[in-house]
């Protein structure tokens, strides 16, 4: 049983905040009204992606060896910039701009934060429910995105412009800033001080350097990097092109006739009913763990069937059942919410505690460049083509790899 405190609490909160955006729901609808083809999102989206690979080691390292906390303030500092440019400009080289001011808010968290969820169990001798613990503190995430949704839409019916939402998503973001200030301060982490302040940066990143080194020797832990970032990176590709394809059932849904822009509506309440089913699923992940013999066979399992199901997916889009495919990502949304806290249990099994946000950021590099590469492939198929024929061969190729980075205990 986990301990129900004002810690809890405070990570919940995190996660609830951190996924009020409202633009999650309508980013691909936002580009789209704003003029632009899914090859220049797959494009935006890569440039999102190889500007966290350029910051993510980096801040990792920053995180790890001058505080969390820190890094964390800066985040959400961060976030709050790009929106503010996507609502206040237009066009595809100031969406750039923006990008890069949102890639460095998700540099500057991804990862750092599970180190200190991670960090505070190790300090309370709460390791045994890792899993259980991040899948609660995941399970608020969901809810915030179910909320958001439904919030994104009433923005979206309001003003009649998609680009309010962003407006919207600075609220929440500040509150999470303010939020940051109230974390104790043993959570950035253990370190041993020397005098001067440049001679401690020089010394913590010498420890955090020899010590993530040395963690990546074992292969164990490579493998488990690399499935992780390649399941979360098709996941990333994919996720939101559930977003056109609602828009297209939409349309032939006998739902709302009589309503002008019932789009926004359809479109918000699948999504609140998707993030209330994932929240549940974060919430009951240690269930699914207790069903595998080992955390490994849970990681390869939940994998294969991730990837099958966007292969099916992109299959009935050729045949045009739009429902069957809505349905599908539900599935998916809800398997990596499942998946998600499982991983991070079997990565922090076989990684040191002290460079777990260094560890942790290399995974989501690993993933950035998976994206990176796949968003503009997906965006160029999708636009030749069409979307189903995009789904089809990105499964293809990560079902492919798939043999070369099974985890196993059996590993030497």
């Amino acid at each position: 049983m986990i301990p129900k405190n004002l810690q809890l609490f405070k990570f919940s909160a995190y996660g609830f905040l951190k996924n009020q955006r409202f633009f999650d729901v309508f980013i691909f609808l936002f580009f789209l009204e704003q003029g632009i083809s899914f090859l220049q999102i797959g494009i935006l989206i890569s440039i999102r992606e190889i500007s966290i690979l350029i910051f993510e080691i980096p801040t990792g390292f920053i995180a790890d060896s001058l505080g969390r906390r820190k890094s964390m303030i800066f985040s959400f500092s961060s976030y709050i910039l790009s929106f503010t440019l996507f609502f206040f400009f237009s066009g595809f080289f100031l969406y750039i701009i923006a990008m890069i001011f949102f890639a460095l808010g998700d540099a500057f968290r991804t990862g750092t934060h599970k180190a200190m969820i991670l960090q505070y169990l190790k300090l309370n001798n709460l390791l045994d429910v890792k899993v259980e613990y991040y899948g609660y503190t995941r399970s608020w995430s969901q809810m915030g995105s179910a909320l958001a949704a439904l919030i994104a839409g009433g923005i979206v019916l309001y003003s009649g412009e998609y680009k309010y939402v962003f407006l919207g998503s600075t609220i929440p973001y500040f509150l999470a800033l303010i939020l940051m200030f109230t974390y104790p301060k043993e959570l950035d982490g253990e370190r041993k001080k020397k005098e001067g302040f440049f001679d401690n940066i020089k010394h913590n990143f010498n420890i955090t350097f020899t010590s993530l080194t040395s963690s990546f020797k074992e292969p164990l832990l490579r493998r488990a990097l690399v499935n992780s970032a390649i399941f979360d990176g098709l996941f990333k590709t994919v996720k939101d092109y559930l977003q056109p394809i609602l828009q297209l059932a939409a349309i032939s849904i006998p739902f709302l006739l009589g309503v002008s822009r019932r789009e926004p509506i359809i479109i918000a309440l699948v999504y609140c009913i998707l993030h209330i089913l994932t929240s549940f699923a974060s919430r009951n992940s240690g269930r699914l763990k207790n069903r595998f013999s080992s955390l490994s066979k849970a990681v390869n399992y939940t994998y294969l069937a991730g990837i099958l199901l966007v292969l099916i997916a992109g299959i009935f889009f050729i045949t045009k059942l739009h429902i069957i495919i809505i349905i599908l990502f539900i599935l998916l949304f809800i398997l990596q919410n499942l998946r998600r806290p499982i991983n991070i249990g079997f990565i922090s099994d076989n990684i040191s505690h002290d460079v777990m946000a260094s560890g942790l950021s290399v995974e989501s590099q690993l993933k950035t460049i998976f994206v990176a590469v796949m968003s503009p492939l997906m965006g160029f198929i999708a636009d030749s083509i069409n979307i189903g024929t995009a789904f089809i061969v990105l499964s293809s190729l990560t079902l492919f790899i798939f043999p070369l980075i099974k985890v196993s205990r059996n590993e030497d």
